[in-house]
């Protein structure tokens, strides 16, 4: 018995070479199946697949086992089993530009893992976060899907990475790691590519609100001292043009005292004079009913002078110093004497100092 087992081992480094040649030649398909324990899902490698009657024994006189000194045989590549893994929406309008957020924002970052074994499940366990510079993880939230393609089914899922922008600048969503279990005790390790993302500041429109409001008063106080400085030209001009017309009287006046009847040219006087206490005061403040005019109206809308009551005025003290020259207007009214025409003259000029006319040079 004892030398047929030698020379049985004599035989085997043929058949192991041989095996392990068949071994590389199988689709990596076949390497994955779905198992199912207590309603869990782990990556299952076929015995037969990976190490073939007598491999371990080949193991022992051939360096170039596929396995460890154990006999644990190596785990395929994910690219081997047919999985992938992709981060962000790639693939969709959104996934081709750049990410973008404003601080504070919270964000939902996608990442999927898919295979397409058919009929096949597998545990995928996420061991590490998104956090990083900038970014904090709130939490992560994890859905299966199926779906066939070109007769082929394709199994996914998809892990939703909840995460809030914490800092400006260009910042990294980090690689994240995932881990398939085995029932040999070692895991298929995957990882996704890190993405970056462009936070900006939040926009701030209190400085445009406060700036825009600054504008609008600015604005409305130029235009409200426009306004005023309008009111005031045309004050200004209805003043001027009234005592350039209150000069013109009495300029002809002066002209007129050397002929003209003392008693009419004293009368014509106390007109004059009566037509600028009716511009000074206003209709209401010289007896005059209150709807008939106003103080500062143009001298052709003002009413008719004759009904204002120098002698009102002077009692009320709107006309300080006046009371010698309604004298004068009495005497020629009721007295009826000639005067002189150096007197009328003299009364002439104390009319032009109470009404502040200067005589032009």
């Amino acid at each position: 018995m004892k030398e047929k087992n030698v020379n049985s081992k004599t035989a085997k480094p043929v058949k192991a070479k041989k095996a392990k040649a068949e071994n590389q030649e199988k689709n990596a398909d076949s390497l994955l199946v779905a198992t199912k324990k207590d309603s869990t899902n782990v990556l299952a490698i076929e015995p037969d697949s990976l190490n073939a009657p007598g491999d371990l024994d080949a193991g022992a006189v051939d360096g170039d086992s596929v396995g460890n000194d154990a006999g644990m045989p190596a785990l395929p590549t994910a690219e081997q089993l047919g999985i992938t893994i992709t981060a962000g929406n790639v693939g969709s309008a959104a996934g081709n530009a750049l990410l973008s957020a404003t601080v504070g924002d919270t964000i939902n970052f996608p990442v999927t893992v898919s295979w397409s074994v058919n009929g096949s499940a597998i545990l995928v366990v996420p061991t590490s976060s998104a956090n990083a510079k900038g970014i904090l993880q709130l939490g992560v939230s994890q859905e299966s899907s199926r779906s066939v393609k070109d007769g082929k089914e394709m199994a996914q899922i998809t892990f939703n990475y909840k995460l809030v922008m914490q800092d400006t600048g260009n910042l990294n969503i980090p690689a994240m790691r995932f881990e398939i279990p085995t029932p040999m005790g070692q895991s298929l390790d995957l990882r996704s590519d890190s993405v970056p993302i462009r936070v900006d500041a939040p926009f701030n429109a209190m400085p445009f609100i406060a700036g825009g409001a600054v504008g609008v008063c600015v604005l409305l106080a130029a235009l409200w001292r426009m306004r005023k400085r309008a009111n005031a030209r045309a004050v200004a001009a209805a003043k001027n043009a009234f005592e350039n017309s209150m000069r013109e009287k009495m300029v002809v006046l002066k002209q007129r005292v050397m002929v003209a009847d003392s008693r009419e040219w004293l009368l014509e006087l106390e007109g004059i004079c009566k037509e600028y206490a009716l511009h000074q005061f206003g209709a209401s403040a010289c007896g005059i009913a209150a709807n008939a005019g106003d103080a500062g109206m143009p001298a052709d809308k003002m009413p008719a002078a004759s009904a204002v009551n120098l002698d009102a005025l002077v009692a009320d003290g709107k006309l300080d110093g006046w009371k010698p020259l309604l004298e004068e207007f009495a005497h020629a009214r009721y007295g009826g004497g000639k005067r002189d025409s150096f007197e009328n003259k003299e009364t002439w000029k104390l009319a032009m100092t109470l009404m502040g006319i200067k005589e032009e040079d």
